[in-house]
């Protein structure tokens, strides 16, 4: 993935290392990432996402897509883009099964929130669903509360809609 700026690198529980960096939505290995949550919407929920995405939402400074690998594998990935000044929401967090339970997720969301919040949005939104309850789980342990529904998935039943305020250096206001 030479064609990104490495962001950082990071020990996860297990001591391994991960690297993080940004790549473009439409980059071939984001794609295939994508791909993989998609999958897993369709299988949890029968659908993929039907949330329309331009890829162009993803770009800083207005948003990013975040790739992480493990030992140089693409291992997850998540994204954020403005819907306003003062809000950004948080799309696409996935983490491939075999690299589950270590702190991938924890440290995506981080960087997620850390770089959302250095563009000056004030507080992050996401959509969830009720048929994912280790999402659930990660975003009630980093201070995720529920806040009203918006977009196409507003008034769906199962949707799950949470939101924080993170302080200007990534931790919760």
């Amino acid at each position: 993935m030479s064609t990104s700026a490495e962001l950082d690198r990071r020990r996860l529980r297990d001591g391994a290392p991960a690297t993080f960096r940004a790549l473009p939505y439409d980059h071939p290995v984001s794609q295939d990432l994508i791909g993989r949550v998609q999958q897993e919407y369709v299988q949890r929920y029968g659908g993929p996402d039907e949330a329309v995405v331009d890829p162009a939402e993803f770009l800083p400074p207005h948003g990013l897509f975040l790739v992480a690998e493990v030992d140089g594998v693409p291992a997850g990935c998540g994204a954020w883009r403005a819907i306003d000044a003062d809000v950004a929401e948080i799309k696409r967090v996935y983490v491939e099964p075999g690299f589950r339970r270590r702190g991938l997720a924890q440290e995506i969301v981080a960087w997620l929130e850390r770089s959302a919040a250095a563009a000056g949005h004030r507080e992050i939104v996401l959509n969830t669903g009720d048929r994912q309850p280790e999402a659930l789980a990660l975003y009630a342990e980093l201070g995720y509360r529920p806040v009203p529904g918006y977009g196409i998935y507003a008034c769906s039943p199962g949707a799950v809609f949470l939101g924080k305020r993170p302080a200007a250096d990534g931790g919760e206001e």
